[in-house]
């Protein structure tokens, strides 16, 4: 039994652009091909669809999912590794609901920056990692010898010090001042500096990080961890401190 792609875009989600680029990578190929083109998808082929989303969803690129799948001979030992690997991932997000928990605790006393391991627990990095290093190869490269230079204390700090800027601008949002207010531009400038000791970012790169902290994800789980519309709040005003302050107009 097979089905056409739209069957198999309807159940599991996928996108046809999606499908068709697995096939051009060599990702998934169709169980068989009919007139026009049309891709049919069997059993074997949705399996193979389902531990691609489920890698996916673990944070492994396409070159590497292919990897891994092409050097598995058992499937059912494979699909055993995936479910381990979910049920770290469970216990990954059981640990960020616990960190909602104790955040909005500390937000109902007014004070989010008390302890920022607790702010930042459960956030993983990886997330953001294979399109860093793909889409800004050279930003990648500075901000990687520059983590390997950072003591654990200077860590430390750094997260403190984001965690507690992170309060000031839920203050200003609470506050209802718009994003290109001086005050709140201020902020972004210590934003800027601050991103400034792991990459030089310009224009372009430092709206696009802002797009990065609003986008689904780490990030904004930890914004707005902080106050809800914190995340859209703090990407707009870096996009219009990108405009001002790092374009050519803005000398």
């Amino acid at each position: 039994m097979s089905w056409p792609m739209g069957e198999v875009c309807r159940m599991s989600g996928v996108t046809s652009r999606t499908l068709r680029h697995y096939h051009h990578v060599g990702l998934l190929l169709p169980e068989s091909t009919g007139p026009g083109g049309l891709r049919h998808y069997g059993r074997r082929e949705l399996r193979r669809l389902q531990r691609i989303l489920v890698m996916r969803e673990l944070g492994l690129g396409l070159a590497d999912i292919r990897r891994v799948l092409d050097s598995e001979h058992d499937e059912v030992t494979a699909l055993r590794q995936h479910l381990h690997d979910l049920e770290v991932e469970r216990d990954r997000l059981s640990l960020l609901v616990e960190t909602v928990r104790r955040t909005v605790d500390a937000l109902e006393e007014n004070d989010v920056s008390s302890n920022p391991e607790e702010l930042f627990a459960g956030f993983d990095t990886d997330h953001y990692t294979e399109r860093a290093r793909t889409d800004w190869p050279e930003q990648w490269d500075q901000a990687k010898a520059a983590g390997e230079r950072i003591t654990p204390e200077e860590a430390d700090r750094m997260r403190a010090e984001a965690a507690e800027q992170m309060t000031r601008m839920a203050g200003h949002l609470r506050a209802g001042s718009p994003p290109d207010s001086p005050d709140v531009q201020a902020e972004i400038d210590i934003h800027y500096q601050q991103v400034s000791l792991m990459w030089a970012p310009d224009a372009d790169s430092f709206a696009h990080l802002g797009r990065v902290y609003a986008e689904d994800g780490p990030w904004r789980e930890v914004y707005e961890r902080v106050a809800p519309g914190l995340a859209d709040y703090q990407s707009e005003a870096m996009r219009v401190y990108a405009e001002r302050r790092l374009s050519g107009e803005g000398g």
